[in-house]
């Protein structure tokens, strides 16, 4: 592509929502040439449910995804041995048997059908505007903050313009195409897929013009499989239509308006209800027409992403006026574009409102391994929800910046694993209660899942989930949310534990279990020493999760006021004093296992015994010095060993040495994902290649745990700045547990000033970095404080 240099570029946008801004360093992606390659620089938009990505080419690739697009029905994966094996399991891993006990378990207790459903895509819409030769004054951006992409180029003289949209107020995407000089556009467009298509046709028929496909996930119709049926429909006065098979020829054009829906039968049983639901949403964007349907897509989009924003300071204008991706190649070696990071913050907050929203469907799809973004007829690693870390990442920003209704679809898929993990328990463990193993599918399906001693046999999904419930009530305060929806669940959760757990040296564990994808040397006295080994009882995390389940139990009866006679408060009570506390090793670190085994992996990717320190927070310097040093040990031993060796884990460290007040750890953390993982559009890669969004949203997470804390029962103002990195900076808009709304402004390294605004009123308890003095309101701080629904309290030293 030919650039005739940046001051000839027009770098300022036409916003007509509510939202008016330059094109900017820490605000848009942008680029002078199309994307080559779908990880490494199409750009993303969505509505929750559809999703769209762009590469910008001559001839451009619309990839296209609507979130319940898997690939195949509901699986009853239960292993019919599983409830005989399990004393037996037990008891050869209580007696040091680790390497039988680890085959028999994968043998008699995993089901023959070892993998869950996968996410799918509904195909590429292929749009060639014949023009094959030079593109000059190329632009391709997306904007963080209204969640819009565009392209622009002059071809032959002419200005050409693309727009594309993702409204979620009228549940479709769309795009316009536009030219400078009148009838000069031209466009064919047809859907493509790789494989599995049912029909695939083009019509124009008065003044409906649209192309239309129809596919299938691949089983036979007596297998129930996921049907799927996509349409766009084209708007363009004055052109010319013509249908060829597949392809619509859209010709003399000066502006051409597109509509997209897509629709499945886990929604629609059947294809009658699946066109009628297109019909009506086409119908009604088509009548309001794209300007309409603009303006409602980006105010909405604006009101969610303008509640916070962040401030970290200007870069060098001599890098800010490059194109995104040769920023993210700079910073590999130089760190010295501090909006890169700021951009990237916005980013993770862009990318979770375009994958996950509640949009009033029966059931909605929270965000998934790559949130609602996919170019192949399987996704990586199955695009599956994956609970033993990942999902739980996807949502870590949610309340903190200000988002926490996008977490409202991940408690819809809650709500249908509910059932499958209730008749699991049952079948394969005996127990009542609801059990979830470390993935979970569009059906909920909570089986275990593939066939890896140190994965599949994880019985703890349920308990991780359900803490995002707890945390939804802590950020929001909503009772009704907490008595309708959170306590029944954590009830159902802690029945289950009550049950699975056994007796062991005056404790109540579980097991067979493992910490997630880790693995250990069998020990001299157990069999087969020196061999890997990695399932076991009594497991670190296990314990730390079991904890929370309870003590969260505990804590929203109190809310709710349930009686101490309640059986259910009253086993909750009972159980918790059984529940093994973390133990330290010779080393002085938190254990991750039952007793002190050598790691396979020193430096393992997953930081499993220290889910306490976070997203958990038992380990809290403020609520346990001990514990808190301890895991400051292991956390320091496993980046010594080589952890953050993807790009989630990176980010997962960025967010633990927050929680531990270690400003300049957390900063080397952010650099350090900055040198390998980002690709050239900023998405997260596992390592280094394949894209995994979970570590986007770390990326976010971590970023504001530096600025704001509040897990540990006080609203702690900069609790982890990273001093002169960033000396100089504000961020608003940020949330509090207790429902507070909070800004902050530092100046050289430190602390100037904050407001915090008590959105429900209730107690506030306050910290400013490491316990400096300060006022509230004038007055001199001197402990919680009674605030009053929608008062502000000015904070300053």
């Amino acid at each position: 592509m030919k650039l005739h240099g940046l001051s000839e570029l027009v770098l300022t946008l036409t916003l007509t929502s509510q939202c008016q801004a330059v094109l900017d360093g820490s605000r848009f992606l942008w680029y002078t040439s199309p994307a080559q390659e779908w990880e490494q620089g199409a750009l993303p938009i969505g509505n929750g449910r559809l999703g769209g990505t762009i590469y910008g080419g001559a001839d451009e690739v619309f990839t296209l995804n609507e979130n319940t697009i898997w690939s195949g029905p509901l699986q009853d994966r239960v292993s019919a041995n599983a409830l005989e094996a399990l004393p037996i399991a037990r008891e050869m891993l209580l007696a040091g048997n680790i390497s039988a006990a680890g085959d028999y378990i994968q043998r008699e207790m995993s089901p023959p059908e070892k993998s869950e459903r996968a996410f799918s895509y509904f195909g590429n819409m292929d749009l060639a505007f014949g023009h094959s030769g030079q593109l000059e004054n190329y632009l391709r951006w997306l904007d963080t903050r209204q969640g819009n992409a565009g392209v622009s180029y002059m071809y032959g003289g002419v200005n050409y313009t693309r727009e594309y949209i993702a409204s979620f107020p009228a549940g479709v995407l769309a795009a316009r195409f536009t030219a400078s000089k009148q009838h000069a556009l031209t466009l064919n467009v047809s859907f493509s897929r790789l494989e599995n298509i049912s029909a695939n046709l083009a019509a124009s028929t008065g003044s409906v013009h649209s192309i239309n496909m129809t596919g299938t996930s691949g089983q036979p119709a007596s297998q129930n499989p996921i049907l799927f049926t996509g349409k766009a429909v084209f708007v363009a006065p004055g052109a010319t239509f013509q249908a060829f098979g597949s392809s619509l020829l859209i010709a003399n054009a000066t502006v051409i308006d597109m509509f997209f829906d897509a629709e499945t039968n886990y929604r629609y049983s059947t294809q009658a209800d699946r066109d009628a639901e297109i019909s009506r949403k086409l119908g009604n964007a088509v009548s309001q027409g794209y300007d309409r349907v603009k303006k409602e897509a980006l105010d909405d989009a604006c009101a969610l992403l303008e509640r916070a924003s962040l401030d970290l300071g200007q870069s060098p204008a001599n890098l800010t006026s490059l194109p995104t991706n040769e920023r993210v190649l700079n910073s590999r070696t130089d760190f010295s574009d501090i909006e890169l990071t700021t951009l990237t913050w916005n980013y993770g907050r862009h990318l979770l409102v375009a994958s996950s929203r509640n949009t009033g469907e029966t059931i909605d799809m929270p965000a998934n391994l790559q949130g609602t973004w996919n170019n192949k007829t399987t996704a990586a690693w199955g695009g599956k929800f994956t609970i033993n870390i990942n999902t739980e990442m996807n949502y870590w920003p949610a309340g903190q910046t200000n988002l926490i209704e996008t977490q409202e679809p991940l408690f819809d898929l809650m709500k249908v694993a509910k059932p499958r993990g209730e008749s699991m328990a049952q079948r394969m463990y005996g127990c009542s209660g609801t059990v979830f193993h470390h993935n979970l599918d569009l059906w909920g399906d909570p089986g275990p899942t593939d066939n890896y001693t140190s994965s599949t046999m994880w019985p703890m999904g349920a308990a991780w989930l359900v803490q995002h419930m707890l945390d939804h009530y802590r950020f929001t305060g909503d009772k009704t949310f907490l008595a309708n929806t959170a306590y029944p669940y954590l009830v159902d959760v802690a029945k289950f534990y009550e049950c699975y757990t056994f007796n062991w040296e005056g404790y109540r564990i579980a097991g067979p279990s493992l910490s997630p994808e880790n693995a250990f040397v069998v020990p001299a006295n157990f069999s087969i020493a020196g061999k890997t080994g990695a399932m076991d009882v009594d497991i670190s995390m296990d314990n730390q999760l079991m904890t929370d389940v309870f003590t969260g139990l505990i804590e929203a009866a109190a809310v709710l006021g349930i009686s101490d006679t309640d059986p259910d408060l009253q086993a909750a009570k009972a159980f918790l004093p059984l529940i093994r506390p973390p133990q330290i090793g010779s080393l002085g670190q938190i254990l991750e296992w039952r007793y002190e085994y050598q790691e396979k992996a020193k430096g393992h990717r997953h930081l499993s015994p220290l889910y306490s320190l976070h997203p958990g927070t038992k380990f809290s310097p403020l609520i346990n010095a001990t514990l808190s040093k301890a895991a400051g040990v292991l956390l320091d031993r496993r980046l010594a060993g080589g952890s953050g060796s993807t790009g989630w884990s990176r980010t997962w460290f960025i967010n633990q040495y927050a929680r531990l007040y270690r400003g300049a750890d957390a900063w080397e953390m952010v650099r350090a994902w900055f040198k390998t993982y980002p690709t050239g559009n900023l998405w997260n890669t596992d390592s280094g290649s394949n894209f995994q969004i979970d570590g986007n949203f770390g990326f976010t997470s971590g970023i504001t745990e530096m600025l704001l804390q509040s897990h540990a029962g006080v609203v702690h103002l900069l609790p982890a700045l990273p001093g002169q990195a960033i000396p100089n900076g504000s961020v608003r808009g940020l949330k509090a547990r207790g429902n507070f709304e909070v800004d902050i402004e530092w100046a050289d390294g430190g602390f100037k000033n904050a407001t915090v605004v008590a959105v429900i009123g209730g107690e506030l308890k306050l910290r400013v970095e490491n316990g400096t003095s300060f006022s509230v309101n004038g007055e001199p701080y001197s402990g919680a404080l009674a605030t009053r629904k929608g008062a502000k309290y000015t904070i300053a030293t």
